[in-house]
């Protein structure tokens, strides 16, 4: 028997705002949420995503080749990119491993801000998403999708993050983990939007008032030890996307 979707607010009564936008029922809004994971900072600032250090942006829309560090072994991995065009517009895009174990993209990238194993097999090895030796995107063999505190607003949206979460694995030794939001306007630097220390533990913080960041910003998570020693850390920020010039 077929079944109708419908808003539970049709029929009279109420249902989160949220959810009815995640359920697609609210025209100009999208739902972003990001998540981030790095396993390897020390007493140097490295942004909260797979591949280590501080992530490099690309300055011009380039192709991207996605390869295997497997080889042969994964030919016929599907993976689909998401990032931006030239002119900061949404693009998306599925790959398929050559026989080598590498593809390099039709459609030119601004920013790739996530990747993953869209098809039935998973990659053997990590798989890179890159340009000229630089990483702009990481799949870890076993996650068969990015983990990367990144993103870029698209153009013609505004986007508001009303939440964010940083975690430190636990650690009996009194290292303490500083963490920063930051962000970067078209044309301008990054600077710090939340700053917070963590020791063992996950901290929550709410934006009561959403933090407003306009089209072509560049966002991301950082993070530095207090002690010349290994620690994992996990970020995450999320809010809505709403389009420019929207009627609601």
């Amino acid at each position: 028997m077929a079944r109708e979707v419908s808003s539970i607010s049709r029929v009279g009564t109420s249902e989160p705002f949220e959810l009815q936008v995640a359920r697609g029922q609210i025209s100009y809004h999208t739902v972003l949420f990001k998540y981030g994971y790095n396993p390897n900072i020390i007493n140097v600032d490295e942004t909260i995503w797979d591949a280590g250090g501080i992530y490099a942006y690309p300055a011009s829309a380039l192709a991207m080749t996605v390869t295997s560090a497997s080889g042969a072994t994964d030919a016929g991995v599907k993976v689909t990119l998401s990032g931006l065009d030239a002119n900061y517009l949404d693009q998306t895009e599925e790959v398929t491993l050559n026989g080598s174990g590498t593809f390099t993209t039709t459609n030119t990238y601004r920013r790739v801000f996530r990747a993953f194993v869209s098809g039935a097999t998973s990659p053997a090895g990590n798989i890179t998403i890159s340009n000229g030796g630089t990483t702009y995107a990481q799949i870890t063999s076993g996650e068969n999708q990015t983990l990367m505190a990144v993103y870029t607003v698209p153009a013609g949206k505004t986007l508001y993050i009303n939440q964010g979460t940083a975690t430190h694995g636990t650690d009996t030794s009194g290292a303490y983990m500083t963490i920063r939001f930051v962000t970067r306007e078209s044309g301008g630097v990054f600077r710090t939007r939340t700053k917070i220390d963590v020791t063992g533990g996950e901290i929550l913080f709410p934006f009561t008032y959403p933090i407003r960041l306009e089209e072509k910003t560049d966002i991301e998570v950082r993070a530095i030890c207090n002690k010349n020693q290994i620690n994992a850390v996990s970020a995450t920020f999320e809010g809505v996307l709403i389009d420019n010039g929207s009627a609601l």
